[in-house]
């Protein structure tokens, strides 16, 4: 009997009907250094239902924790980056149980808990990027669109205050104008558009994007994960307004990190060896 086969119950009743469609997920697959945390749920071109958005903390706690795992690339499934928040349940995923307010909620601590890997992030971006999809691939450190992405965000359409956690973010990467601008209208934009506001670093052919993202990946798996992680820690402090004396503090602890770390001296040797380095440090030490 093939695998696929039906298998027969001899009892002459009729089939069992077919299971319900499992709803939308996330999963992760490893390439090597590289983990893709994918939204997966192409029915609704990936739309991020409150099951979805409540697993992204968990999972990434695991990913920055795997020493195997040096970036992470965010995708959708199929053909779709994400359509947004699951629009149906939109009113339960705003809502935070701990204020009674609808300021975030599921969506904010997906968000945060992506923006607070360690670990270089990517949001490969294809299709659609819309609302809460926009708000994970604004999460992430580094966009990466194909030049079929589509890009909108979208409050002004339905009639909400985007979540507080993603204004702010998107004031950062675009400045206010801008921003004013994008939630204003709630317009979308196309890729090359995309990136003249700033809300992509690049764009990226259509027929090797998803091999050209992976090598780009592994561009950056090879490089000092302690300069990668060092720098992002102190780039994000400086534009979250941390204070001087905060500032100084995270600077002096990369500082004795990098005394301690062989990385600049296996840098400085294969650079003048002419060599390409293989670099060892994995984590900080606290």
């Amino acid at each position: 009997m093939s695998a696929g086969a039906a298998v027969s119950t001899g009892t002459g009743a009729s089939p069992p009907r077919a299971a319900a469609k499992a709803p939308g997920r996330l999963r992760v697959e490893q390439s090597g250094p590289v983990a893709t945390l994918v939204m997966d749920n192409p029915g609704m071109r990936n739309a991020i239902t409150q099951d979805m958005w409540q697993q992204f903390a968990e999972l990434l706690a695991g990913l920055d924790a795997d020493d195997s795992v040096k970036v992470v690339v965010v995708r959708g499934a199929g053909r779709h980056f994400s359509a947004g928040a699951d629009i149906a349940s939109l009113e339960s995923i705003l809502h935070d149980p701990a204020t009674g307010q609808h300021d975030g909620g599921d969506i904010t601590v997906a968000e945060e808990a992506l923006a607070g890997v360690r670990k270089p992030t990517i949001a490969a971006i294809d299709g659609y990027c819309v609302g809460g999809g926009w708000q994970i691939a604004g999460a992430c450190d580094i966009r990466l669109a194909s030049e079929n992405a589509i890009f909108g965000i979208t409050p002004a359409k339905i009639g909400i205050v985007y979540p507080l956690s993603g204004i702010r973010r998107l004031v950062e990467l675009v400045g206010p104008a801008t921003a004013k601008y994008l939630l204003f209208g709630g317009d979308f934009v196309n890729a090359l558009e995309a990136v003249r506001l700033g809300l992509a670093a690049r764009v990226m052919g259509v027929d090797a994007f998803w091999e050209d993202v992976h090598a780009y990946a592994l561009h950056l798996a090879g490089r000092s994960q302690f300069s990668i992680q060092s720098q992002k820690d102190l780039v994000n402090a400086i534009s979250g307004g941390v204070g001087e004396s905060e500032l100084a503090e995270r600077n002096g602890f990369w500082q004795r990190e990098m005394a301690a770390s062989a990385d600049p001296r296996i840098g400085i040797a294969a650079f003048l060896a002419k060599g390409t380095p293989q670099f060892t440090w994995l984590r900080p030490s606290r």
